[in-house]
């Protein structure tokens, strides 16, 4: 019994799915799903000769597994095929049905059964990202002890959705996207199948199967479920005792008209997408950053959260390479909260558009992260005196403001003092890109630069001329008073 996991069933074996009055009712693809391993479709690594789930079914000793893959790739037929060829009892529930204390009877009475009889009792547990913390810890003494053995499946990442003490517990398998090619194979196997469309006598021309293949977005089960719907409106359409017309391209098109892309605004596809837009965009590659926005907007992503998205990659990655990105981002959020969708599209693929092309320069984003980290160490110096304002007499008296000169005074519109605590005195966070405006930024602070230079390399050519002629020196670059006359000019200069 167990060999027919792995092959088909030995001539004379009563076939196990349902006479045709019987399935007429059941979705095509419960009926199509696969009665052996090697009916299976894609996961040729995990599945194939020598791959590592298969030798695990292979035996009756299954441990504890967390199947994550996408919708209709074929973690529900994995777990259905253990229940028909293995010795313990096979239980099954969805996360979306089934209750803490539902489960937690089932697996003492499992733990019973296993103390009385020895046979154990596989649980499979459908879409358990849906538990919460408590409902999946809840699990782990049952498992622990070997009472259940867990076969969890989930579309979500599990790093996120999964306690990391039952997937410590369990042994985890990453199912992929089903192939187009996978999906073709599925669907002409359908056509042909007595328990599948073989009685509707309706085909499919090549293009429109590979195109139906294509639009299922390797979702097994949401191909079927789309031929299944091609093929009785096709048959419907027949005239009398003829056999209806091969569908082709046009009339897949006219039968299915549009459908949404697969999209998920809570889970991680939401996520990987987004990801994909700000790299297309930092990338410069416009074409992929059209395509990544079109994914979320015409899936109902909030064009808001996008337009914010936009907002923080004007600073993160274009910066001051175009000083006129961040003004763009913020007219294609105002757009959007004005016109809203479908008109504020455009308004975000014009700002898309507008990233993707421009210079790039993550030099303030480099720098902002530089600071907080100097800030983050705990050493924080006190501002200088100079720097500070000083309404009252009292803080007069104390120093604040002596030596502050007022950088509008002077010749150079700059004064030749240092704003840094003196311990941070040097520090270096923004360092301008040589792309775009950034080049022009590089060359104004490469003259402050030397014009600093100068004008220390003079305060210290006068204090040596001072202290060799016995006397003080004479300063150099103060060319206005050092202190206006009352608090209201110092706070208006300040």
């Amino acid at each position: 019994m167990k060999n027919d996991l792995f092959s088909n069933r030995e001539e004379g074996d009563q076939p196990r799915h349902k006479p045709a009055g019987e399935t007429r009712h059941v979705p095509l693809a419960d009926r199509m799903r696969p009665e052996t391993l090697d009916e299976m479709v894609g996961q040729q690594e995990l599945l194939g000769p020598g791959g590592p789930l298969r030798l695990l079914l292979q035996g009756d000793t299954l441990p504890s597994l967390l199947l994550w893959g996408p919708p209709g790739c074929g973690k529900t037929t994995l777990a259905r095929l253990v229940a028909n060829h293995t010795q313990a009892r096979f239980l099954e529930y969805s996360a979306v049905a089934v209750g803490s204390k539902e489960l937690k009877a089932v697996m003492s009475e499992a733990a019973k059964f296993r103390r009385a009889t020895g046979q154990r009792t596989i649980l499979f547990l459908d879409e358990i990202h849906r538990f919460n913390k408590a409902q999946q810890d809840a699990l782990l003494p049952w498992v622990e002890r070997g009472d259940v053995t867990l076969i969890g499946a989930t579309t979500e990442n599990p790093s996120f959705e999964v306690n990391s003490a039952l997937i410590s517990r369990t042994r985890l398998f990453v199912l992929k996207q089903l192939a187009p090619a996978d999906i073709a194979a599925l669907l002409r196997r359908a056509l042909a199948a007595e328990k599948g469309l073989a009685a509707t006598a309706v085909t499919l021309t090549g293009e429109a199967l590979a195109a139906l293949a294509e639009m299922s977005e390797g979702d097994a089960r949401a191909a079927l479920g789309l031929l299944e719907t091609v093929v009785n409106a096709q048959a419907a359409r027949a005239d009398g005792d003829d056999a209806p017309p091969p569908v082709d391209p046009e009339a897949l098109e006219t039968l299915l008209q549009a459908r949404a892309a697969r999209y998920d605004k809570a889970g991680e596809e939401h996520f990987n997408i987004i990801s994909a837009l700000h790299k297309s965009m930092r990338n410069s590659d416009v074409q992929a950053a059209l395509y990544w926005l079109a994914r979320m907007v015409e899936s109902g992503e909030d064009p808001l959260y996008i337009a914010r998205r936009i907002v923080r990659f004007a600073s993160e990655d274009v910066g001051l390479a175009d000083p006129q990105a961040l003004p763009v981002a913020l007219a294609a959020r105002d757009a959007v909260h004005f016109i809203g969708l479908p008109e504020g599209s455009l308004a975000l693929a014009q700002a898309v558009t507008y990233m993707s092309l421009a210079p790039k320069s993550n030099a303030l984003y480099t720098a902002y992260k530089a600071v907080q980290k100097e800030v983050a160490r705990g050493h924080n110096p006190p501002v200088p005196l100079h720097l500070r304002n000083a309404p009252t007499h009292l803080m007069k008296d104390l120093g604040y403001g002596k030596d502050y000169v007022y950088a509008h005074d002077t010749s150079e519109g700059m004064a030749a003092m240092s704003c840094l605590p003196d311990d941070l005195a040097g520090r270096t966070y923004y360092r301008p890109g040589r792309r775009g405006f950034e080049a022009e930024l590089a060359e104004r602070m490469e003259k402050i630069r030397q014009w600093h230079a100068r004008k220390r390399q003079k305060s210290q050519g006068a204090q040596e001329r001072g202290r060799l002629a016995g006397g003080p020196a004479r300063p150099e670059d103060k060319t206005a008073t050092n202190q206006p006359k009352d608090s209201g000019d110092q706070e208006g200069k300040s």
